[in-house]
């Protein structure tokens, strides 16, 4: 299998334009990645999803341990064999979960157990088994499992999480793969900058092949989310990719390329679009909306996704009427593909030295600040 390894060729003040090279393929950054929580992009065959321009999906290890089970994916050939899907795959460890299910698990040095939102079952999630589940199912970035964290918390329980999350990251070093495949690392420690910088300076001295910063975009303020970003950003190694965890809206995937980082995934823009809400430059569409019942146009008229290339907003918005799955097809097309849109654009603006520009024509179309 060919090496992973991220190679920088081009920076625009702290902004970096680069790619990373991965077994099955390489990604031109800064990329978003489409979410395949299920070993699927919901909606979408695998050869839409790469018709939008993504290069690289993320698919969950503690869904697919539950469902279908990680050693009928590996038995299957492996993640990319059973999904359809040949470019590079992420995996997220589970970390999140400990957040997300916090009604559902009880934390201990081992690990997290989870009682399974499917049957009710007890399953044990920590660093090893992390690690197991995702070398059985084949994805070209593993991630190290951790513990992300609520906010609002306090200082001292921020401070205990962290030590363990160390404790259990350094663990899954002892399981990264020796076959080309890469092992990302998780800075954490809430809104606190100084425990976020103690992370990035434990990790980044541990032979991790990239760095993510997690447990942001979790309710705090977003001067927080971005405070936390400009200071850990430069305390990560130039010579190694860059990812923030669940970002997806376009002013702010722009916010975290201009302090440094490269990779970025989220839901927001298939959950969106299944609720009938169009990504556009000029903001959000969204298409339930009685004003579209007789409007001709596509989404977007400089869009080329499948929507916009046939179809009007009057048909997309009685498809969404009529409750017929083929409105969350569409959409979902069209807000996939404007998040690769966008991240061209991205690209082009840092290789041109003009990202600035690029941000704040980008907040002056969707009407930010």
């Amino acid at each position: 299998m060919k090496s992973s390894g991220y190679h920088l060729l081009k920076t625009d003040q702290q902004a970096r334009r680069g790619r990373l090279h991965t077994p099955h393929g390489p990604i031109e950054t800064p990329a978003f990645m489409p979410v395949g929580t299920q070993a699927t992009v919901k909606g979408l065959l695998p050869s839409q999803v790469k018709s939008t321009g993504a290069e690289i999906l993320l698919a969950n290890t503690y869904h697919l341990l539950l469902r279908p089970g990680h050693e009928l994916v590996r038995d299957l050939g492996g993640l990319h064999a059973f999904m359809g899907w040949d470019g590079p795959i992420l995996t997220d460890s589970g970390g999140y979960q400990v957040f997300s299910l916090a009604h559902r698990r009880k934390i201990t040095e081992e690990g997290v157990v989870f009682q399974s939102h499917l049957d009710g079952s007890k399953v044990m999630l920590g660093p090893a088994e992390a690690m197991q589940i995702q070398l059985a199912l084949g994805s070209d970035i593993l991630m190290s499992f951790d513990e992300c964290i609520p906010y609002p918390i306090a200082k001292e329980a921020a401070e205990e999480s962290l030590a363990r999350t160390h404790r259990w990251e350094e663990t899954t070093l002892q399981f990264r793969p020796d076959d080309g495949r890469a092992l990302f690392a998780i800075v954490q420690g809430g809104i606190f900058e100084d425990l976020r910088l103690r992370s990035a300076e434990f990790l980044t001295n541990l032979p991790f092949d990239g760095y993510a910063v997690g447990g942001l975009f979790v309710g705090e303020e977003r001067s927080d989310t971005l405070r936390v970003l400009q200071a850990v950003g430069p305390h990560l190694p130039s010579d190694k990719a860059r990812y923030v965890m669940g970002v997806g809206t376009p002013l702010e995937v722009v916010e975290c390329v201009m302090r440094g980082f490269d990779m970025f995934d989220c839901v927001l823009p298939t959950r969106n679009a299944r609720h009938g809400q169009a990504m556009t430059f000029a903001g959000a569409l969204r298409l339930k909306a009685a004003r579209f019942q007789k409007d001709e146009a596509p989404i977007d008229e400089d869009c080329d996704c499948l929507a916009c290339a046939r179809f009007s907003r009057a048909y997309l918005r009685h498809l969404l009427m009529a409750k017929e799955i083929l409105a969350a097809t569409l959409i979902s097309h069209h807000n996939l593909r404007f998040m690769q849109r966008l991240m061209d654009g991205v690209r082009r603006a840092i290789e041109e030295g003009r990202l600035s520009d690029f941000r704040d024509d980008l907040a002056s179309g969707l009407g930010a600040s």
